[in-house]
């Protein structure tokens, strides 16, 4: 059984108990890892507050360099990190190495970059300086979708900004959090700079983001599992920083490269299996292309091969667990039920084994159908007809949650002109790729704060005026 990081060492947990880590393709268990108690916060809390004013006080650049070495060890070991998060979590292998290992080693690398270049000594304002310091101690929840990604958009700009970090990774998808941990250890990160308790959200998540020893929370899940962690922030008047869900949309305009833009939504929507905050679940599309669109989509979700994720050929694998599967089929249920017409994939399993859901297409979603308003994390995409612009707009900014967006037009202009009228935090123009220096956020209930680039560098920073 693996143990909690805490002060530079491995050590067991102080409850004595466990968690089986299940491989989704297999559905067997191939690895334990603590189910943490608050003893276990607290231990590392004390480690993180104990090691804050050293690393506070350790020029920017020589943290820089630590984690510099971080990103070079992550590509160093890319091929054993994305088999890892393959095993763990059911990501295809090709995804697992580019999206979930190599990407997340880039944005180490650029918080590395930054905490040389970043202007912590501010900017004169009037009689006054304005200087930026660490937050304090940050408390970090991640999820199991991007179970190294979201732990490093987290961890890097807190280390760079001069915090400390305690780090409750899933329990669901843990074993990149530990390659993570040993990885710091390696680089020669100072005992108690980042400390990891695995175990359990209602234990290990609730005791980090109500310690009144922790400075702020940064968490990325569910806006209900969100809504808990502000209110227990709210006790000790914390700073938090959530990144939540999304119901994401293609809007796809009269005129835009109708190929184009369904093969791009498609693949947007179905990513990771469709187990993505920023998918791409709703497709809105003029009524005069509509059919045609609808008979594309089918063709495109057909192209997104299920199978063993460490096949090459296989683009979806499994979903995380069997919970998952679960919520999933019910929502494609409820979606029949509710009137959707269901034109590809459903409720069969591909295969005996493995927590597997095939690419599924509704058309004819009405906006308001439970489909077209709640995030399912999976691969279920809806397609949503339209006659006016305006109403395109009003569809597309008609769910509570405002994460990503795409919009395809003709021309970028015109894309870029509707793209604006839409309550997102941030919109794909006629296929532009995403950005990892861009700030990554939502509005509405899709969260609070921003990630990635010099704007996530300043979650962790506290702003103060000398008056000269």
């Amino acid at each position: 059984m693996r143990h909690q990081y805490v002060n530079g060492v491995w050590s067991p947990s102080a409850s004595g108990e466990w968690i089986d880590v299940v491989n989704p393709a297999t559905e067997e268990p191939f690895e334990r890892v603590p189910a943490g108690s608050p003893d276990d916060v607290e231990s590392a809390v004390a480690a993180a507050r104990a090691a804050f004013t050293g690393w506070a006080d350790t020029a920017p650049g020589e943290r820089g360099k630590i984690l510099a070495t971080a990103a070079e060890l992550i590509r160093a070991r890319s091929d054993r990190i994305a088999r890892t998060i393959t095993t763990d979590m059911g990501a295809p292998y090709a995804m697992a190495l580019k999206v979930q290992t190599l990407m997340p080693a880039g944005v180490l690398a650029s918080y590395a970059q930054l905490a040389e270049t970043y202007d912590f000594d501010g900017e004169p304002v009037g009689n006054s300086r304005v200087v930026r310091e660490p937050a304090g101690v940050v408390g970090a929840i991640t999820p199991w979708n991007y179970p190294l990604h979201q732990i490093v958009c987290k961890v890097a700009p807190a280390l760079a900004a001069g915090c400390t970090v305690v780090l409750k990774p899933s329990e669901i998808a843990p074993m990149a959090a530990y390659a993570f941990a040993e990885i710091l250890h390696e680089a020669g990160l100072p005992p108690g700079v980042f400390n990891m308790v695995c175990g359990r959200g209602p234990v290990v998540g609730e005791a980090v983001a109500a310690h009144p020893g922790v400075d702020m929370v940064s968490f990325t899940g569910s806006t209900r599992a969100g809504r808990r962690v502000a209110a227990l922030a709210a006790e000790t008047v914390k700073r938090v920083a959530l990144e939540l869900g999304g119901k994401s949309a293609t809007l796809i305009l009269p005129d835009a490269d109708l190929a184009a833009a369904v093969k791009v939504g498609v693949a947007g929507a179905f990513i990771n299996s469709g187990q993505t905050c920023s998918a791409l679940t709703r497709m809105i599309v003029h009524r005069d292309s509509y059919d045609e669109v609808v008979g594309m989509a089918v063709e495109a979700a057909a192209r997104q091969t299920v199978g063993d994720p460490l096949d090459e050929g296989t683009r979806l694998g499994p979903l995380v667990s069997a919970t998952q599967r679960e919520r999933v089929i019910r929502y494609i249920n409820r979606g029949e039920e509710e009137g959707a017409r269901l034109v590809a994939g459903g409720t069969e399993r591909p295969f005996d084994v493995g927590y597997h859901v095939l690419p599924t297409v509704f058309a004819g979603v009405a906006p308001g159908m439970t489909i077209e308003q709640e995030e399912i994390f999976g691969p279920v995409l809806s397609i949503i007809p339209y006659t006016r612009v305006d109403e395109a707009v009003e569809i597309a900014n008609g769910t509570p949650y405002g994460l990503s967006g795409a919009v395809w037009a003709g021309s970028r202009e015109r894309a870029v002109e509707v793209a604006r009228r839409l309550r997102t935090g941030q919109v794909a123009i006629n296929g532009g790729r995403f950005n990892p220096m861009a700030p990554f956020g939502g509005y509405k209930h899709s969260g609070i704060g921003r990630e990635l680039g010099t704007y996530g560098l300043e979650e962790y920073l506290e702003l103060k005026a000398l008056h000269l």
